[in-house]
């Protein structure tokens, strides 16, 4: 079954209707809150408020990296593998969200009174548990965006509404934990307030996730008809395919970024600018929430890979005004960072959704999940290596942490400790974004072969849709024979 030239000049791909869309950028705000805590808190949670030393959070970051690398592309290719009358995608997202939600608060019930040894361990085992549900529901959720639509358009109105909701999670990740923890100058050094808000917003969170997996649709003729590769095969394809290798690169640098820069957000706040940290926060989120559906119009003017590689530049030149900006000029900073960094969220995942695209188009066969996965086994070491990058910083610049104060904030650091500040929250990040951006030079899939690998996308998946009315009319004869 082919599509003719006229149809595919009208027919772009699926539509996605407003439900699907609004429920899919709902089931992110429960992800992304409590990775926006888990990102933001969890550093200063262990190495500030429990005296956890660097040696044992680079050890633990460092095991934590191999586990958090590996279990993607095997979470991957079980979905992609998968094949039940619910969907091969939508159940793993549906049962994983309590246990996502208990998870996370284990991170946060360490026993205050127990050895360093008892708290590196709590740590890690938490950790161990809280990211194995989040890849779990993290990967379904981005494999479900191009698995939707072939439509560029339609795949940017789910990835708006996913970072739109996604950017207010991540805000909220930040200030609620922020209203509640122990704060500079207060007598009150309790966590408590702290662990019972990490309780309501994980149970709330999972229930937002749980609930959005009855509103969004997957395709059948992709787990009905294709046909799934071998885990060794699929790994192969997909590490091999020049496209995906230029493009995860440049992300690993993307992941880098936000990874080191947020986790350095309270730090900059309570010992550089030494104001309340909602400040510093509204400098970068407003301008990366207004500019979020901005996006749509160079993505009209421009394939989603130029699209990703600008805003990469300038959310790197905003970055290193960060790093060098005197105090007060650091909000000018982190708006740019903010609207640079909008195009980087849309882009990304529009971005992997063609080289899947063009993965089909060679092998026949839909594979968001091995993507993803491969995607993350590259990147995931990317938000490993920014925490123990963090505290080695810190430590090196001799930071005073508020354990070895008794529990009481030290805000007069030395200008090492602040300048170390500084460049994990501006310097590097810059630095890495300027190398993920001039990588994206060498993009194979662009212009007249992107064009040419669309068309026979539309054309692969008319013949999948056929095939699947098919199956489903051999099934009803087969059904009604055996009622006969």
């Amino acid at each position: 079954m082919e599509i003719s030239a006229e149809t595919q000049k009208d027919y772009q791909g699926k539509k996605v209707d407003k439900s699907a869309r609004l429920f899919y950028g709902l089931s992110m705000l429960g992800l992304s809150t409590l990775s926006g805590v888990f990102a933001s808190l969890l550093i200063m949670f262990y190495q500030d408020y429990f005296g956890i030393s660097t040696k044992w959070i680079t050890i633990a970051f460092a095991v934590y990296a191999i586990w958090n690398a590996i279990n993607d592309p095997i979470f991957g290719q079980l979905t992609d593998s998968t094949r039940s009358k619910h969907g091969r995608r939508i159940p793993y997202m549906r049962y994983t969200a309590p246990f996502f939600a208990l998870t996370f608060i284990l991170v946060w019930f360490v026993p205050e009174k127990s050895s360093e040894t008892v708290k590196f361990i709590w740590m890690l085992v938490s950790m161990f548990l809280y990211d194995s549900c989040f890849t779990i529901i993290g990967l379904v959720h981005s494999a479900l965006m191009p698995e939707m639509t072939e439509s560029l358009e339609e795949r940017s109105k789910l990835q708006v509404s996913s970072s739109l909701f996604g950017l207010l999670g991540t805000l909220l990740g930040f200030i609620i934990p922020d209203l509640v923890r122990p704060k500079a100058g207060s007598a009150d050094t309790s966590l408590w307030p702290l662990r019972l808000a990490m309780i309501g917003l994980g149970l709330v969170c999972g229930l937002l996730i749980w609930i959005a997996t009855y509103k969004i649709k997957e395709r059948p003729e992709f787990s009905q008809v294709d046909k799934p590769i071998p885990l060794k095969e699929a790994l192969k394809a997909t590490l091999t395919n020049k496209n995906f290798i230029v493009f995860d690169i440049a992300n690993f640098m993307a992941v880098f970024m936000f990874s080191i820069c947020m986790g350095a957000i309270f730090y900059v706040s309570d010992y550089v600018t030494q104001s309340n940290s909602l400040y510093l926060l509204g400098a970068l989120f407003i301008p990366l929430a207004v500019s979020v559906p901005l996006t749509k119009y160079p993505l009209k003017r421009f394939d989603a890979i130029v699209t990703f590689q600008i805003y990469m530049a300038i959310t790197s030149l905003g970055l290193l005004l960060v790093a060098f900006l005197p105090a007060n000029w650091i909000y000018l900073g982190m708006a740019i960072v903010g609207f640079g960094y909008a195009g980087i969220l849309v882009g990304l995942n529009l971005a992997l959704g063609l080289i899947i695209d063009d993965d089909e188009v060679r092998t026949g066969v839909r594979r968001e999940g091995s993507y993803f996965g491969a995607n993350a086994l590259i990147t995931k070491p990317a938000e490993s290596i920014a925490a123990p990058l963090t505290a080695a910083i810190l430590s090196a610049t001799g930071f005073v942490t508020r354990e070895s104060m008794g529990g009481q904030i030290f805000l007069n650091q030395p200008a090492s400790a602040i300048w170390g500040i500084r460049m994990i929250v501006g310097l590097i990040p810059g630095i890495a974004l300027l190398i993920g951006a001039g990588v994206l030079f060498f993009f194979p899939l662009k212009g007249k072969k992107l064009k040419k690998m669309k068309a026979q996308l539309l054309e692969m998946h008319a013949e999948k849709e056929a095939q699947l009315e098919e199956l489903q009319a051999q099934e009803a004869d087969l059904l009604e024979a055996d009622l006969d």
